[in-house]
């Protein structure tokens, strides 16, 4: 069956009028009548039948036209498709911290939608753990995490690694040594599902210690940053994070923490070609050193 008859039976059995639907194609009558016959042949079946004036579909052309009206559906949808490779459009919804969001990708957005305009670009402000699974539930298209992540379904792409730190107020750490601030100071901690939770404990094994209380702060490092400044306790943070306070001397290192903190971009295998996730990757990968510095 040729899709061209069979798009001229879908508006012929629409406007069930010959006259219109030679308007609509742009045909001539004898053209669509040749047509729906080449059809009828073929299916074996007629299609239309005649009462006075009136045109009207047959039960055989009532089912056709059921199918017919899917196939053209479907034939939109693989139009729609196509043309969407050949750039990237639509909506493209990134997770990430809230200090990713606000201090990396506020800006690249920016750039990203200068260069591709047709794209909607929306921040997911999600913890590492939450927002991989954005990206398996398809809520985001991107995330961007600080924790691992090597499972098989997922792409991911190095972006950076973090020097982290113990941490403390310089005014709170005046004349005390480390073990009395370990000792009498409460750990400010991230809610246990952030990936910041696996650093510090493995921390703490290393120095055969725990914390003598610990405070939970959910999972933004500008309020764990706070509460170290305002003296509330000790904290593991990102040199990032806390950049301009230890060159203006308000927070003091009280130790470097071996395991760092690995920043990537991921996505689902399945869909690293889509124009969105591929070029918005290699913004990433192109921006993000420079953001750092």
């Amino acid at each position: 069956m040729e899709l061209r008859n069979l798009k001229t039976f879908q508006v012929v059995a629409k406007e069930l009028n010959m006259t219109e639907a030679a308007k609509r194609l742009k045909y001539t009558q004898p053209t669509i009548t040749l047509q729906i016959q080449s059809l009828e042949r073929e299916l074996k079946h007629t299609l239309l039948t005649r009462v006075g004036k009136k045109t009207f579909l047959t039960a055989a052309g009532r089912k056709l036209k059921d199918h017919v009206d899917n196939l053209f559906t479907l034939v939109e949808e693989i139009e729609k498709d196509m043309e969407e490779l050949h750039g990237p459009a639509g909506v493209l919804t990134v997770a990430a911290s809230e200090y990713y969001c606000n201090h990396h990708l506020s800006p690249l957005i920016k750039q990203y939608t200068e260069l591709y305009p047709n794209v909607r670009l929306n921040l997911l402000p999600l913890n590492s753990v939450h927002a991989i699974q954005s990206v398996r539930d398809h809520v985001a298209d991107i995330a961007i995490i600080a924790s691992e992540c090597n499972e098989i379904d997922l792409s991911k792409s190095f972006l950076e690694e973090e020097q982290t730190l113990l941490v403390i107020s310089s005014e709170l750490s005046k004349g005390k040594s480390s073990q009395e601030i370990l000792c009498h100071n409460p750990f400010i901690s991230y809610n246990i599902d952030c990936s910041f939770s696996h650093i510090a404990d493995q921390f703490f094994k290393k120095i055969d210690t725990q914390p003598q209380s610990t405070i939970v702060c959910g999972g933004s490092d500008e309020t764990i940053k706070r509460a170290v400044l305002n003296g509330t306790g000790y904290a593991i943070l990102g040199e990032n994070a806390i950049k301009n306070e230890l060159k203006d001397g308000s927070i003091t290192v009280l130790q470097k923490v071996l395991e760092p903190i690995i920043t990537s971009s991921i996505n689902l295998k399945v869909r690293s070609e889509e124009p969105n996730i591929q070029t918005f990757n290699e913004l990433l990968q192109n921006a993000w050193p420079l953001m750092k510095n």
